[in-house]
């Protein structure tokens, strides 16, 4: 099973596992999140982050790191723990992707890259009064 690791601002990776666990029933394993503060500084962050990797890949399968916005710092601190084949990372993480991840991580790690971010793209919808309509 592949491990995934939540880096985003303040506390946008708790309320994710924490509506991704809503939906899904339980809280999944192997999901992990880090917060990143103003005030905190990326480089003390990098262990922290290390860590967590490691305790996430101990299944084998590898990590999917999942961040909020492409070049803020949590994404940066992602860009430091890449590994191809081993820790990849997607930026612009939300719900749908997060579900879909985690709904696919006992495939291999490329095909959970594609997946997640087919559903997170895919979630993002205009929502009209047409489809409202019962």
């Amino acid at each position: 099973m592949i491990g995934i690791l939540i880096i985003a601002h303040g506390t946008l990776g708790d309320s994710l596992i924490h509506c991704a666990s809503h939906v899904l029933g339980s809280r999944p394993p192997l999901l992990k999140q880090l917060g990143v503060s103003v005030h905190d500084d990326p480089v003390e962050l990098l262990p922290n982050a290390r860590e967590l990797v490691r305790e996430l890949s101990q299944e084998g399968g590898g990590v999917l790191i999942l961040s909020d916005i492409y070049g803020a710092t949590p994404c940066n601190i992602v860009s430091r723990l890449l590994e191809p084949g081993r820790v990849e990372g997607i930026a612009g993480v939300n719900l749908p992707m997060l579900v879909r991840a985690i709904s696919y991580r006992n495939e291999n790690l490329e095909t959970l890259v594609e997946k997640a971010i087919t559903g997170g793209a895919g979630g993002i919808l205009h929502i009209t009064q047409e489809m409202c309509k019962t």
